[in-house]
């Protein structure tokens, strides 16, 4: 679930911090940069491990501030593909169960991947598997807050470094006047969806397999 990973990076001291220990004010640094947040292809960062090796620190003319180049590893959270985990389900939707770890909600099974047959109820906002035995079917119902137990099947990556403004094509002058025509207002619904936040880093998940699902389907 937790990996270690080599990472390089400069890191600039301000002038007031110069009085600490560099070991000290670089992992300072460090851990404000990285930690809870998600490196692209790395995983979410979690801690400071170690610090391997420094090398020399320069001052630019301009910036009183101290440059130093880093060799440094980070514990990251990275759970490999099948792995078993243990979670609590957040949440139910239309697009399947959400679970959370406590530091990391961005888990999702989506219903074919769910114990079958499996149905979602539209009242209670839960799914549940339709549990057949030799007396009938039994509703178990996924309810917010149950620990669930579920593999790693896929991750999912995605850039969310901000972008520069799109360039829209140079409007028309008018003819008489030489001012650009008005142009028609873009929709609401467009900024809506582009305004829309997305997780760079999203697990999913599967429950479709004896002994995965609710601890306590399978308590006894």
């Amino acid at each position: 679930m937790f990996v270690v990973v080599e990472m390089v990076d400069t890191v600039r001291i301000p002038p007031w911090n110069f009085h600490r220990q560099l070991n000290d004010a670089i992992a300072e640094e460090l851990n404000k940069k990285l930690a809870n947040k998600v490196v692209y292809n790395v995983g979410l960062c979690i801690c400071l491990y170690d610090i391997t090796k420094l090398e020399d620190s320069y001052i630019f003319p301009g910036d009183g501030a101290s440059h130093t180049k880093v060799h440094f590893r980070y514990v990251v959270f990275h759970p490999f593909l099948d792995e078993i985990l243990v979670g609590k389900i957040k949440y139910c939707s239309q697009e399947g169960v959400h679970v959370s770890l406590g530091f990391f909600d961005d888990i999702l099974i989506p219903p074919e991947s769910l114990q079958q047959p499996a149905k979602f109820d539209e009242a209670e906002q839960v799914w549940v598997w339709e549990y057949e035995t030799d007396e009938g079917a039994h509703d178990l119902y996924m309810d917010q807050g149950e620990e669930i137990r579920f593999r790693v099947v896929d991750e999912l990556f995605l850039d969310t470094s901000p972008t520069g403004p799109t360039t829209d094509p140079e409007a028309p002058a008018n003819s008489r006047t030489g001012s650009a025509a008005p142009q028609p207002a873009a929709p609401a619904a467009a900024d809506d969806s582009s305004n829309k936040k997305e997780s760079p880093y999203t697990l999913m998940a599967s429950i479709s397999e004896p002994g995965l699902g609710l601890l306590s389907w399978w308590s006894n």
